[in-house]
């Protein structure tokens, strides 16, 4: 599928469920860790935060792959307009779950494409929204044992057993909630000629 005599792909990521997505029709790639702060000294909004963490991410790779096409992403997880960070530990997973029970938690994947024989730029983003059933903290503890989603955005992973948690997922493309809209990604890829259809 992948494109022999198309310059290499590079995914600005350190994440092991975006490889797991590219790994699905990608024979040959490398992941290279961005080193980016993730902050928002400027006060974004969500939305341009996230495109603008993707484009840094990609931007950031690229200065040591200049010939390489570079996919960074990121993804965030937004809750009555505010964004939740990966909890990194039990007890703020364990806070992060019960303040979304009930309500519905938006998930913005953003993505940024440096294509090298263009010098263009291509950039989307993926809106999910995942409304939560309303549980108790016993099931929010019981599911995070299962699952350990520390290093996830909203503390769960529907590629685990996050559906309990869940009263409906609303979205387009269901690898973004992964990580990377996966159906954009493709689209591009074989508009670039770096797949062959």
């Amino acid at each position: 599928m992948q494109n022999p005599s198309a310059p290499p792909i590079v995914l600005a990521s350190s994440s092991q469920y975006r490889r797991g997505l590219l790994d699905r029709f990608l024979d040959e790639y490398e992941a290279v860790s961005p080193n980016v702060d993730e902050g928002n000294p400027e006060n974004l909004a969500p939305r341009d935060l996230a495109s603008q963490l993707a484009r840094r991410k990609a931007e950031a790779v690229s200065v040591n792959a200049r010939n390489a096409l570079i996919i960074g992403a990121d993804q965030l997880a937004v809750l009555d307009d505010q964004v939740l960070g990966k909890p990194g530990d039990h007890q703020r997973a364990v806070e992060q779950l019960l303040a979304a029970s009930g309500k519905s938690v938006t998930f913005l994947t953003a993505v940024c494409i440096l294509d090298p024989l263009e010098r263009t730029r291509h950039e989307h983003i993926d809106q999910t929204t995942v409304r939560f059933r309303r549980f108790d903290r016993r099931l929010a503890e019981s599911y995070l044992r299962h699952d350990e989603p520390y290093d996830c955005a909203g503390s769960f992973k529907i590629e685990g057993s996050g559906f309990v948690l869940f009263e409906s997922v609303a979205t387009d493309d269901p690898t973004a909630l992964i990580g990377l809209p996966m159906i954009w990604v493709a689209g591009r890829l074989l508009e670039l000629g770096y797949l062959q259809s």
